[in-house]
């Protein structure tokens, strides 16, 4: 699961109902959910805070989170 699905599940959130608001296919949604070599878009992330009601500064945080910059040598 990508870190993606782990937000929609931690969050019981309904696909379907996302895929209506945003307009992004179910298909999609579930590839950003468990397929980590599918690449999500920050236009998709904005979408679906939007459609989620969370900031997507929030939710960009939570997936970033693991993310840290190289120290210099």
């Amino acid at each position: 699961m990508t870190e993606l699905g782990l937000y929609l599940a931690k969050r019981s959130i309904n696909k379907a109902e996302v895929s209506r608001k945003t307009g992004l296919s179910t298909y999609r949604l579930s590839q950003l959910s468990i397929n980590p070599k599918s690449h999500l878009r920050v236009d998709e992330l904005y979408l679906i805070a939007l459609a989620i009601g969370v900031n997507p500064g929030e939710m960009f945080n939570f997936l970033c989170r693991d993310l840290k910059l190289q120290e210099k040598s």
